[in-house]
């Protein structure tokens, strides 16, 4: 089976890599065009970019696939492309640029994404973002046909996977990764051997918004359960903060505790290497265990404590 394949960061890496050991023909592989990126902006290919050229698979970037967007000769060519590249499936996954149905028609047994969630939850952008922070026990990878609405093709497999309490984005998004990589590579083969049925999606429909830098600012007068479940959900991205003294402090583990104290939610109750930084909130109060200064490297409590002192501090 021959599959071009459309993704661009590294969940979308994971899948390429699985489908290229398991002796599928990849004649074409579609990802974003590069990005500035890094202190000196300079110009990054993508992880799936990089991964087709270190393996000789040809690579297009186009700006846009939409033949009545903003790019029509662009997408005019891709779609040429598309049409004279022998392939029988195109497989997508968080790839980031529409697909219209002049593409999706495209490949003889249609497209075939990889989403991280157990749709109909989490539709979306941020699927593995916003199941932590809305403290789902469980999440999953679904692979669809896709079509024209956003995440709402009938599902062709599906497996479940557990939020731990200690998974933040980064490490669920890495068991995710692997996951859809090994679902992918058993659904073409049963596609091959016409062992495959779609079942339409149920109702009770959520999405996933996207991930806004504004989101991460912590509001102390939720519960420390809340917040830390945020703190887990915004880490690697784009990092759960606070201010303090003028300074904006990113939060990167915590731990949400009972806590009976009168104290107003952001204030500081205990901030010594016995205790670590301990943060009243609105219910129960948040045990940080690393943080970060703007420019700084991210610190344990303990060590965090030797440059700034946070005793009797407010947090806002």
């Amino acid at each position: 089976m021959k599959i071009i394949f459309a993704g661009t960061p590294e969940f979308a890496a994971v899948a390429l890599e699985a489908l290229h050991a398991a002796g599928f023909e990849i004649p074409l592989v579609l990802t974003q065009p590069d990005r500035p990126a890094g202190r000196g902006m300079q110009l990054h290919a993508s992880a799936v970019k990089q991964f087709a050229l270190a393996h000789d698979i040809p690579v297009a970037q186009p700006v846009s696939l939409r033949l009545d967007g903003k790019y029509p000769e662009v997408a005019a060519e891709a779609h040429a492309l598309l049409k004279a590249t022998p392939h029988d499936v195109m497989v997508v996954a968080a790839y980031g640029l529409i697909l219209p149905q002049s593409v999706l028609d495209i490949p003889p047994r249609g497209c075939i994404n990889i989403h991280a969630s157990l749709l109909p939850r989490w539709r979306g952008a941020a699927p593995i973002h916003r199941a932590i922070e809305s403290g789902d026990a469980e999440t999953g990878v679904t692979i669809m046909k896709m079509e024209l609405g956003l995440d709402t093709g009938p599902m062709l497999a599906m497996q479940r996977l557990p939020i731990t309490a200690d998974d933040t984005t980064a490490s669920l998004h890495d068991k995710l990764a692997a996951l859809g990589g090994e679902m992918i590579v058993q659904t073409l083969r049963e596609m091959e051997q016409g062992d495959l049925h779609a079942v339409p999606q149920p109702d009770g429909a959520n999405y996933a918004a996207k991930i806004l830098k504004d989101e991460a600012t912590l509001d102390f007068t939720q519960s420390a359960e809340q917040l830390a479940r945020k703190i887990r959900a915004f880490n690697p991205f784009p990092g759960a903060a606070a201010t303090c003294d003028g300074t904006l402090i990113k939060f990167w583990h915590a731990q949400a505790l009972p806590a009976s104290n009168q104290l107003p939610p952001g204030q500081v109750i205990a901030a010594n290497p016995h205790d670590g930084v301990l943060v009243a909130c609105g219910d129960g109060a948040l045990r940080v265990t690393e943080l970060q200064k703007p420019g700084g490297k991210r610190l344990s409590a303990v060590e965090f404590l030797k440059g700034f002192t946070l005793e009797d501090k407010h947090f806002q």
